[in-house]
């Protein structure tokens, strides 16, 4: 992947790949195991979309904007935006003020949420299987597999139990890590010109990604 800022499409194309993650998942699950609490979650996050998705009130181009919102609200209640930014940031995080900390967790979010915009219209024929799940001091990890007639991709999703519930804050597909590639490009950024430097390049990353969703389809 070329670093941040350089290249919209390439950028737009991986955290599309996994922001869309749980659009994309439709069909039976297989069954699953009593008190997998983490894949009872994740299952119940894709039922909620799905819901919106089938959700006749909803469809037509004039309820693009209502449906990506609610879309977005049931995403919120499952993932810990937090623990997601401050992975990311690695060991620069605990050196940020409790503000910059906010400030960095709101401009990583809009990032996401700008990027995969209006991109989720309809279901897909894919179907998910729920392959287990694995916990350890409260953290777990959910396997699945992404099985359709032109795709079979291995998607893991992470999760951390907290205030009572399990909060997704890493997805890997098909061996990539949001984290793990988000991370990299920061560490670079933050070590070849300063944390300020990433905070703008994100400032302006999120700008060109709004006027990059507005340009009409080639």
């Amino acid at each position: 992947m070329r670093r941040f800022g350089l290249s919209i499409t390439r950028w737009t194309k991986f955290v599309l790949s996994v922001s869309s993650v749980f659009f994309m998942m439709t069909g039976s699950p297989s069954s699953v195991a009593a008190g997998e609490e983490a894949t009872e979650a994740v299952q119940g996050t894709i039922a909620n979309v799905m819901r919106v998705l089938d959700d006749e009130r909803l469809k037509g181009p004039d309820k693009t904007e209502e449906r990506r919102h609610e879309i977005e609200g049931i995403i919120r209640q499952r993932v810990d935006y937090q623990e997601m930014a401050k992975r990311t940031l690695g060991t620069q995080w605990s050196s940020l003020t409790h503000h910059e900390q906010r400030e960095f967790v709101d401009l990583f979010v809009q990032l996401l949420r700008d990027t995969f915009a209006g991109r989720i219209s309809e279901r897909s024929d894919e179907q998910v299987l729920y392959l287990g799940e694995q916990q350890e001091d409260g953290f777990a990890e959910v396997k699945t597999q992404l099985k359709g007639r032109k795709i079979d991709t291995p998607i893991d999703f992470r999760l951390i139990h907290r205030s009572g519930d399990w909060r997704v804050y890493d997805v890997v597909i098909d061996g990539a890590s949001i984290v793990s590639n988000y991370r990299s490009q920061f560490t670079t950024i933050i070590r070849d010109v300063s944390y300020g430097g990433l905070v703008k390049k994100m400032r302006q990353k999120a700008v060109a990604l709004k006027v990059f969703e507005k340009m009409p389809a080639q």
